[in-house]
């Protein structure tokens, strides 16, 4: 049937053409743009995801951007403590120098002076945008990345890098919590004075007959024969021994003998001297060596301890930032206040400079370690008059810097010389570890960088895959759907044609 009200075959044709236009129109816009999805109606779940990873990738531009600023501030700290360890060995260089009596120490002295306010400038100058690294403890964190969990929470994710404080300063010594328990004067001392230590070797009877005794007798490893003579008594034989000892020149062993007992003193600061004794034989009744320091021997050996008074600290406590701790010797305190990831060993090291540094009349330090319990001990030895001795801790003090000592070194005398060569070996080893940990940090941020680059871009290579255009399927469909539309076009004018072909029936 055929009519000229309703013309079916033309609304066909026409939504036809409309759906031809519609493809086409859709088609020159992912041309245009280079987007099969450009909007949230193109598809509203591959755009939110390419809008969310878009944000990641904004995201990660400014990252890098962080990393980039944390890696020159963490190069300028290392090429900084690189060149203070180098000055540091200098005046290694010259403390070994002045080790020698046939040298000018002033001139030496004035080498290190110019050498320490190298240093100074160095520290002082190792900033970038105003961030110094080797002053204070406050960490530096680093924004590193941005860590997407499932549920869409997002995280920030850090690098820190720990300031290496290389500054000289002595640091501010707290009054909070007490720490003296962490700190305690072996043998309960209250004073350290030149006062040697003794071992008596007593020997037995009075007047009994040492004709055909022999006995042998170790001293700090040189031993001592004693061969009895007619009318010989226990007080030859200890006689005998205490020459021997005294011929014999040891550093700091002196030997007496009195009625019998033979007593040996040692006045070494830092090491003790051993005795070994061993029974008398012969045929001389009741002759026998009876005792050591009082205890009945046979056959028996023991230390006599060095003369130097010793701090022990404690090998269980945590050392805090800020824990401060405090030698009195006579009239002046000393002290030294821990930083950030410090232990005993730098406790101890750090009182041994600070006593040092005071350029005390006859007083020497040494720090040492207990094989066998790991313990860190600050021994401390007085070759003059007698001081009064003692040691305590405090919390909430602000840290000595890592170079504390430095200024003070003084190679001008016997005693500063010697002590300059420990200390000045402490704050190359503080340097070396400062480099070593810049170090670290740098390469850290580094390969953070390249990956945050990677990332970035295998970001941006998705959010193409899931919104890009495939340009060439896309000039494909544009060039079927132009001959579409021609053929949309062709047919709507057919079908607009039909109702006059109704005129010619009434022709």
């Amino acid at each position: 049937m055929s009519s000229i009200l309703t013309n079916t075959s033309s609304m066909v044709a026409l939504q036809t053409l409309k759906g031809i236009n519609s493809s086409l129109s859709k088609t020159q816009a992912e041309i245009s743009t280079g987007k099969s999805v450009g909007s949230a109606k193109d598809n509203a779940a591959v755009w939110a995801i390419s809008k969310v990873m878009e944000a990641d990738v904004k995201g990660f531009k400014g990252i890098s951007d962080s990393l980039n600023l944390g890696e020159s501030s963490v190069a300028v700290a290392r090429q900084a403590t690189e060149t203070v360890t180098d000055l540091l060995t200098e005046i290694k260089g010259k403390v070994v120098a002045a080790q020698e009596q046939n040298v000018d120490r002033g001139k030496i002295q004035t080498d290190i002076d110019a050498l320490t306010e190298q240093i100074k400038s160095v520290v002082n100058a190792a900033q970038f945008n105003g961030l110094n690294l080797l002053k204070g403890t406050e960490d530096m964190n680093i924004l590193s990345s941005l860590d997407r969990a499932g549920d869409g929470s997002v995280t920030a994710a850090n690098i820190t890098v720990g300031r290496k404080d290389l500054t000289t300063s002595a640091g501010v010594y707290g009054g909070g919590t007490s720490l003296a328990p962490n700190a305690t004067v072996a043998g309960g001392a209250s004073a350290v004075a030149s006062t040697g230590n003794s071992a008596v070797v007593t020997f037995a009877g009075t007047a009994a007959d040492y004709s055909a005794a022999n006995a042998t007798l170790t001293v700090a490893g040189v031993d001592l024969n004693y061969t009895g003579q007619a009318g010989h008594t226990e007080s030859n034989a200890a006689s005998f021994f205490s020459a021997a000892i005294n011929a014999l020149g040891l550093e700091g062993i002196t030997a007496s003998a009195s009625s019998g007992a033979l007593t040996v003193t040692s006045t070494r600061a830092f090491d003790s001297a051993k005795v070994t004794v061993g029974a008398l034989a012969g045929n001389a009744a009741g002759s026998q060596i009876t005792s050591l320091n009082g205890s009945a021997v046979t056959q028996a050996s023991g230390d006599i301890a060095n003369r130097a008074e010793q701090i022990d600290f404690s090998t269980s406590a945590a050392v805090k930032e800020g824990d401060g701790y405090k030698v009195t010797i006579g009239s002046g305190s000393y002290n030294y206040v821990a930083g950030k990831g410090e232990t005993m060993e730098d406790v101890a090291r750090g009182l041994k400079t600070a006593i040092d540094s005071a350029g005390l009349t006859g007083i020497t330090t040494k720090v040492v370690q207990d094989a066998s319990t790991g313990q860190w001990s600050l021994k401390v030895d007085n070759s003059g008059a007698s001081k009064s001795f003692s040691s305590t801790g405090n919390e909430g003090g602000t840290a000595s810097g890592g170079l504390f000592g430095l200024d003070a070194i003084d190679v001008t005398t016997n005693a500063g010389a010697d002590a300059a060569l420990d200390n000045i070996e402490t704050m190359i080893n503080s340097s070396i570890a400062a480099a070593a940990s810049f170090g670290s940090a740098q390469g850290r941020i580094e390969i953070q960088s390249e990956f945050v680059g990677k990332l970035s871009d295998a970001l941006k290579t998705g959010i193409g895959t899931l919104v890009d255009a495939d340009m060439e399927e896309a000039s494909a469909r544009l060039q079927a759907l132009q001959v579409q539309q021609q053929l949309g076009v062709q047919s709507l004018s057919i079908a607009n044609q039909a109702p006059q072909n109704i005129l010619s029936l009434f022709r």
